[in-house]
Protein backbone atom coordinates (compact mmCIF):
# COMPACT_ATOMS: atom_id res chain seq x y z
CA UNK A 1 0.00 0.00 0.00
CA UNK A 2 1.52 3.30 -1.13
CA UNK A 3 1.59 6.39 1.06
CA UNK A 4 -1.18 8.11 -0.88
CA UNK A 5 -3.42 5.10 -0.27
CA UNK A 6 -2.60 5.26 3.43
CA UNK A 7 -3.67 8.89 3.47
CA UNK A 8 -6.95 7.99 1.73
CA UNK A 9 -7.54 5.23 4.27
CA UNK A 10 -7.07 7.62 7.19
CA UNK A 11 -9.48 10.08 5.59
CA UNK A 12 -12.11 7.40 4.95
CA UNK A 13 -11.92 6.14 8.53
CA UNK A 14 -12.24 9.67 9.86
CA UNK A 15 -15.21 10.43 7.61
CA UNK A 16 -16.82 7.13 8.55
CA UNK A 17 -16.58 7.85 12.27
CA UNK A 18 -17.93 11.36 11.85
CA UNK A 19 -20.74 10.13 9.59
CA UNK A 20 -21.90 7.49 12.08
CA UNK A 21 -21.50 9.65 15.21
CA UNK A 22 -22.49 13.13 13.97
CA UNK A 23 -25.12 12.65 11.27
CA UNK A 24 -26.72 9.28 12.13
CA UNK A 25 -27.37 7.02 15.11
CA UNK A 26 -25.45 4.13 13.56
CA UNK A 27 -22.71 4.36 16.16
CA UNK A 28 -25.21 2.98 18.70
CA UNK A 29 -24.84 -0.39 16.97
CA UNK A 30 -21.22 -0.55 18.09
CA UNK A 31 -20.77 1.40 21.34
CA UNK A 32 -22.73 2.94 24.19
CA UNK A 33 -24.22 6.40 23.76
CA UNK A 34 -21.74 7.96 26.21
CA UNK A 35 -18.82 7.20 23.87
CA UNK A 36 -20.13 9.46 21.11
CA UNK A 37 -17.82 12.41 21.96
CA UNK A 38 -14.77 10.13 21.78
CA UNK A 39 -15.83 8.88 18.35
CA UNK A 40 -16.18 12.46 17.10
CA UNK A 41 -12.76 13.41 18.46
CA UNK A 42 -11.23 10.29 16.89
CA UNK A 43 -12.80 11.08 13.53
CA UNK A 44 -11.47 14.63 13.61
CA UNK A 45 -7.97 13.43 14.55
CA UNK A 46 -7.92 10.89 11.72
CA UNK A 47 -8.91 13.58 9.22
CA UNK A 48 -6.20 15.90 10.53
CA UNK A 49 -3.64 13.10 10.23
CA UNK A 50 -4.76 12.49 6.63
CA UNK A 51 -4.44 16.18 5.79
CA UNK A 52 -1.02 16.36 7.46
CA UNK A 53 0.14 13.29 5.56
CA UNK A 54 -1.06 14.72 2.25
CA UNK A 55 0.70 18.03 2.95
CA UNK A 56 3.96 16.26 3.85
CA UNK A 57 3.86 14.16 0.69
CA UNK A 58 3.23 17.25 -1.44
CA UNK A 59 6.11 19.11 0.16
CA UNK A 60 8.44 16.14 -0.26
CA UNK A 61 7.59 15.78 -3.94
CA UNK A 62 8.07 19.49 -4.60
CA UNK A 63 11.45 19.39 -2.87
CA UNK A 64 12.84 16.38 -4.68
CA UNK A 65 11.17 16.82 -8.06
CA UNK A 66 9.44 14.17 -10.10
CA UNK A 67 12.63 12.33 -10.94
CA UNK A 68 13.67 11.62 -7.40
CA UNK A 69 10.51 12.24 -5.42
CA UNK A 70 8.92 8.82 -5.64
CA UNK A 71 8.00 7.26 -2.33
CA UNK A 72 8.81 3.57 -2.27
CA UNK A 73 7.62 3.00 1.30
CA UNK A 74 4.81 0.48 1.39
CA UNK A 75 2.70 -1.37 3.91
CA UNK A 76 1.95 -5.10 3.67
CA UNK A 77 -0.60 -6.03 0.99
CA UNK A 78 -2.98 -7.33 3.61
CA UNK A 79 -3.34 -3.73 4.80
CA UNK A 80 -5.66 -3.17 1.83
CA UNK A 81 -8.30 -5.13 3.77
CA UNK A 82 -8.51 -2.16 6.14
CA UNK A 83 -10.45 -0.37 3.42
CA UNK A 84 -13.41 -2.73 3.93
CA UNK A 85 -14.39 -1.56 7.45
CA UNK A 86 -13.57 2.03 6.50
CA UNK A 87 -15.90 1.90 3.49
CA UNK A 88 -18.61 0.13 5.49
CA UNK A 89 -18.71 3.01 7.97
CA UNK A 90 -19.48 5.41 5.12
CA UNK A 91 -21.62 3.37 2.73
CA UNK A 92 -22.95 0.29 4.50
CA UNK A 93 -23.54 -0.26 8.20
CA UNK A 94 -23.62 -3.88 9.42
CA UNK A 95 -27.04 -4.90 10.79
CA UNK A 96 -27.75 -4.55 14.48
CA UNK A 97 -27.15 -7.50 16.78
CA UNK A 98 -30.32 -9.50 17.21
CA UNK A 99 -31.83 -12.97 17.39
CA UNK A 100 -28.85 -14.67 15.70
CA UNK A 101 -26.49 -13.41 18.42
CA UNK A 102 -28.94 -13.95 21.28
CA UNK A 103 -29.79 -17.48 20.14
CA UNK A 104 -26.15 -18.49 20.49
CA UNK A 105 -25.72 -17.06 23.97
CA UNK A 106 -27.17 -18.14 27.27
CA UNK A 107 -29.29 -15.65 29.18
CA UNK A 108 -27.29 -13.32 31.39
CA UNK A 109 -27.01 -13.89 35.11
CA UNK A 110 -28.70 -11.01 36.93
CA UNK A 111 -26.84 -9.26 39.70
CA UNK A 112 -27.65 -10.24 43.25
CA UNK A 113 -30.11 -7.90 44.92
CA UNK A 114 -31.20 -8.23 48.54
CA UNK A 115 -33.49 -5.25 49.00
CA UNK A 116 -36.46 -4.41 46.79
CA UNK A 117 -38.65 -1.33 46.73
CA UNK A 118 -42.43 -1.74 46.74
CA UNK A 119 -43.93 -2.19 43.29
CA UNK A 120 -46.23 0.54 41.95
CA UNK A 121 -49.91 -0.31 41.70
CA UNK A 122 -49.96 0.19 37.90
CA UNK A 123 -51.53 -2.59 35.88
CA UNK A 124 -50.02 -3.62 33.59
CA UNK A 125 -46.80 -2.73 35.39
CA UNK A 126 -43.99 -1.56 33.05
CA UNK A 127 -40.78 -3.45 33.81
CA UNK A 128 -37.44 -4.12 32.16
CA UNK A 129 -36.50 -7.70 31.41
CA UNK A 130 -33.71 -7.43 33.98
CA UNK A 131 -36.03 -6.13 36.71
CA UNK A 132 -38.59 -8.83 35.97
CA UNK A 133 -35.99 -11.60 36.11
CA UNK A 134 -34.51 -10.19 39.33
CA UNK A 135 -37.92 -10.04 41.01
CA UNK A 136 -38.78 -13.56 39.91
CA UNK A 137 -35.54 -15.12 41.09
CA UNK A 138 -34.55 -13.04 44.13
CA UNK A 139 -37.52 -11.26 45.71
CA UNK A 140 -38.48 -13.41 48.69
CA UNK A 141 -41.71 -11.45 49.14
CA UNK A 142 -42.92 -12.88 45.80
CA UNK A 143 -44.84 -9.68 45.09
CA UNK A 144 -44.54 -10.38 41.36
CA UNK A 145 -46.94 -13.34 41.70
CA UNK A 146 -50.18 -12.64 39.91
CA UNK A 147 -49.11 -9.17 38.77
CA UNK A 148 -49.71 -8.23 35.14
CA UNK A 149 -46.53 -6.74 33.72
CA UNK A 150 -45.57 -5.08 30.45
CA UNK A 151 -42.24 -5.96 28.83
CA UNK A 152 -40.65 -5.04 25.52
CA UNK A 153 -37.97 -6.73 23.47
CA UNK A 154 -37.37 -8.61 20.23
CA UNK A 155 -38.20 -12.18 19.31
CA UNK A 156 -35.53 -14.88 19.53
CA UNK A 157 -36.83 -18.25 18.23
CA UNK A 158 -35.56 -21.37 19.98
CA UNK A 159 -34.64 -24.06 17.48
CA UNK A 160 -37.50 -25.64 15.53
CA UNK A 161 -39.74 -26.17 18.55
CA UNK A 162 -41.82 -23.04 18.08
CA UNK A 163 -40.72 -21.72 21.48
CA UNK A 164 -39.27 -18.22 21.72
CA UNK A 165 -37.74 -15.70 24.08
CA UNK A 166 -38.45 -12.03 24.50
CA UNK A 167 -34.95 -10.58 24.40
CA UNK A 168 -32.88 -7.46 24.92
CA UNK A 169 -29.15 -7.19 24.20
CA UNK A 170 -27.20 -4.94 26.54
CA UNK A 171 -23.85 -3.25 25.99
CA UNK A 172 -21.55 -2.71 28.94
CA UNK A 173 -19.18 -0.75 26.71
CA UNK A 174 -19.45 -1.93 23.12
CA UNK A 175 -20.66 -4.75 20.88
CA UNK A 176 -17.73 -6.93 21.96
CA UNK A 177 -19.19 -7.31 25.48
CA UNK A 178 -22.85 -7.58 24.45
CA UNK A 179 -24.96 -9.88 26.62
CA UNK A 180 -28.58 -10.95 26.17
CA UNK A 181 -31.39 -10.85 28.73
CA UNK A 182 -34.16 -13.30 27.93
CA UNK A 183 -37.65 -14.05 29.20
CA UNK A 184 -39.30 -17.22 27.90
CA UNK A 185 -42.69 -16.57 26.31
CA UNK A 186 -45.73 -18.85 26.68
CA UNK A 187 -49.25 -18.68 25.36
CA UNK A 188 -48.66 -17.42 21.81
CA UNK A 189 -46.91 -18.59 18.67
CA UNK A 190 -43.54 -17.11 17.84
CA UNK A 191 -43.61 -14.02 15.59
CA UNK A 192 -40.77 -13.67 13.05
CA UNK A 193 -37.26 -13.39 14.49
CA UNK A 194 -36.14 -9.87 15.48
CA UNK A 195 -39.71 -8.57 15.61
CA UNK A 196 -39.98 -5.94 18.35
CA UNK A 197 -42.93 -6.45 20.67
CA UNK A 198 -44.65 -4.95 23.69
CA UNK A 199 -46.28 -7.78 25.62
CA UNK A 200 -48.35 -8.04 28.78
CA UNK A 201 -48.76 -11.09 30.95
CA UNK A 202 -48.09 -12.75 34.28
CA UNK A 203 -45.24 -14.87 35.59
CA UNK A 204 -45.32 -18.40 34.20
CA UNK A 205 -44.95 -20.79 37.18
CA UNK A 206 -41.76 -22.81 37.11
CA UNK A 207 -39.50 -23.51 40.07
CA UNK A 208 -39.86 -21.71 43.38
CA UNK A 209 -40.71 -18.03 43.02
CA UNK A 210 -38.18 -15.80 44.77
CA UNK A 211 -35.31 -18.25 44.28
CA UNK A 212 -32.86 -18.92 41.47
CA UNK A 213 -34.85 -22.02 40.55
CA UNK A 214 -37.71 -19.82 39.34
CA UNK A 215 -38.04 -19.54 35.59
CA UNK A 216 -37.78 -16.11 33.97
CA UNK A 217 -40.92 -16.73 31.95
CA UNK A 218 -44.19 -15.03 31.09
CA UNK A 219 -47.70 -16.23 30.27
CA UNK A 220 -48.53 -13.72 27.57
CA UNK A 221 -51.97 -12.14 27.35
CA UNK A 222 -51.51 -9.43 24.74
CA UNK A 223 -48.94 -8.80 22.03
CA UNK A 224 -48.40 -5.59 20.06
CA UNK A 225 -45.73 -4.91 17.47
CA UNK A 226 -43.65 -1.78 17.97
CA UNK A 227 -40.85 -0.04 16.12
CA UNK A 228 -37.29 -0.80 17.27
CA UNK A 229 -35.90 1.85 19.62
CA UNK A 230 -33.11 4.11 18.39
CA UNK A 231 -30.84 2.82 21.14
CA UNK A 232 -31.70 -0.87 21.17
CA UNK A 233 -28.78 -2.00 23.34
CA UNK A 234 -30.18 -0.99 26.70
CA UNK A 235 -32.77 -2.59 28.94
CA UNK A 236 -34.86 0.52 29.41
CA UNK A 237 -38.45 0.72 30.58
CA UNK A 238 -40.94 -0.48 27.94
CA UNK A 239 -41.68 1.70 24.97
CA UNK A 240 -45.18 2.99 24.51
CA UNK A 241 -46.84 0.70 21.93
CA UNK A 242 -47.65 2.48 18.70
Amino acid sequence: MKRHAQVVLLALMGLGLLHSALFTDLYLRYVKEGLRPLLIVSGVLLLLLALAGAAMDKGRNEHHGHAHGHDHSTAPRIAWLLFLPALSLVFYAPPALGAYTAGRSSGSVVKEQKKFDPLPADSPLPMTLTDFTTRVQQDRETVIKGRTVQLTGFVTPIGQSGAWDLTRIIFTCCAADARPVKVRAYGTTAPPANTWLAVTGTWHPGGTLGTKSAAAALDIRTVRRISPPVNAYTDDLPLVPS
